[in-house]
């Protein structure tokens, strides 16, 4: 398969990385603005029956991001707010960022059981309005990768994904 050239200086590592990639009916403007609009954000982020109910973005290379996501009986704790700050921004191309570090990239301390990562969301538009969607959790070891994968990165992210092409869809009506 041939990548995008935006993938080239992120090598995928089988044993510290988590990925999915889809190609989805949907424009990358429409799937950038899922990422980078918080209002939108709120609207898919998470998995139903979860939601986010608070979100903040800051798009700039040092930007904090922080979203606070809760369950369907109010449950909400650590694991759940994801604080960090944006790395790179390459318009409607790539998206990276990580929770390793905060606003104008202040180090963050650990919250206790969290595996963090940096993340890369990488959209390639494709003929007809479709995408190549690659979405990468790169952890700094295997046990966070793991402990990542156990907290069901495939299922969530493909879930939260099909939720974005549904708004997006439904937007362009």
């Amino acid at each position: 398969m041939t990548r995008t050239p935006s993938a080239r200086p992120f090598v995928f590592d089988p044993a510290l990385d988590l990925e999915i990639e889809r190609v989805v009916p949907v424009s990358a403007s429409h799937l950038w603005r899922g990422w980078t609009d918080p209002e939108t954000l709120k609207q898919w982020f998470c998995p139903r029956p979860w939601r986010v109910t608070h979100s903040e973005i800051d798009l700039r290379p040092g930007g904090r991001f922080f979203n606070v996501m809760e369950g369907p009986a109010g449950e909400r704790h650590e694991r759940h707010e994801l604080l960090g700050s944006f790395l790179e921004i390459v318009p409607e191309r790539r998206l990276v960022f990580t929770g390793l570090l905060g606003p104008d990239f202040r180090p963050l301390p650990a919250p206790p059981g969290v595996p963090l990562f940096t993340g890369l969301v990488l959209l390639e538009p494709l003929p007809d309005d479709q995408t190549r969607y690659i979405a990468r959790a790169m952890h700094a070891d295997t046990a966070a990768r793991d402990a990542h994968a156990a907290m069901g990165f495939h299922q969530g992210w493909n879930a939260a994904l099909d939720q974005l092409v549904e708004l997006a869809t439904a937007s362009r009506r």
